[in-house]
């Protein structure tokens, strides 16, 4: 029986070139790699330059590299993993995967259902990828609970991440996936595909815990309040969001 490797992967982090970011890619890198991690992707809210150029450098901190995005659908966020382009916002949720698709990557469903953040509704959710079932950047595990049942219900495979916007919550979350080398490989010979094929099959453990609750407020607050001047200034779509502090759904 061939070994497994284990690749320890955050897939939900957000640089300066969020709207709602704060970090240079240079120091996710460094972080990730000073914590432990095997990769992160940069996930930025409908911008992929920076996340591109981040895959591009990451064997420089020994990581592997892989780009994506945080998608603005018109039905909620979806992470596109793996792409090199980025799929247009502000279409409906499963045409925006069957684009990912297209692009040669993975559609991950981040927390799904939450109506502060721009989750998903149950109802929407079509033939995506996998589900994050575990989101660090929660108040409380309901939402989580969730989301991991929604998954295990219906087959999807589940992926657990930080969500962060700041350094220290890097890796907060990550996903654990478990990849079978061809012939007998290497670590170091392993890329985003191979990962990629190993989270379709479902070999993926979450691993990490919530961020500290007074942690979670600032990055919501202070996102707010960049989120609203984003608007004031951009024409990106974006879901009508209620304030986290509004939503009695959790």
């Amino acid at each position: 029986m061939t070994s497994q490797i284990p690749f320890a992967i955050d897939f939900h982090v957000h640089s300066d070139d969020s709207y709602d970011g704060h970090e240079p890619i240079e120091l996710i890198l460094e972080h990730a790699a000073d914590i432990g991690l095997d990769g992160v992707v940069i996930t930025d809210h409908d911008e992929i330059r920076e996340s591109l150029r981040a895959a591009r450098i990451a064997p420089e901190y020994g990581l592997v590299g892989i780009p994506g995005v945080e998608v603005s659908t018109r039905h909620g966020h979806l992470l596109a993993i793996g792409v090199e382009e980025r799929p247009d916002p502000g279409r409906p949720f499963t045409k925006t995967v069957e684009r990912v698709r297209e692009l040669g990557g993975i559609a991950i469903v981040p927390h799904p259902f939450q109506r502060s953040r721009h989750g998903v509704r149950k109802k929407h959710i079509r033939d995506a990828d996998a589900i994050e079932a575990y989101n660090s950047m929660l108040f409380t595990g309901y939402r989580n609970r969730r989301a991991r049942t929604f998954a295990r219900r219906r087959g999807y495979p589940e992926i657990g991440a930080s969500d962060a916007h700041y350094l220290p919550n890097v890796g907060r979350a990550y996903t654990e996936i478990l990849v079978s080398p061809a012939n007998g490989g290497s670590k170091a010979e392993i890329d985003g595909d191979d990962l990629v094929d190993a989270i379709l099959e479902g070999r993926t453990q979450i691993r990490g815990k919530r961020t500290p609750v007074h942690k979670s407020t600032v990055q919501y607050t202070k996102g707010a309040i960049r989120k609203s001047a984003y608007m004031l200034t951009s024409r990106a779509p974006l879901v009508p969001t209620v304030p986290a502090s509004m939503d009695r759904t959790r």
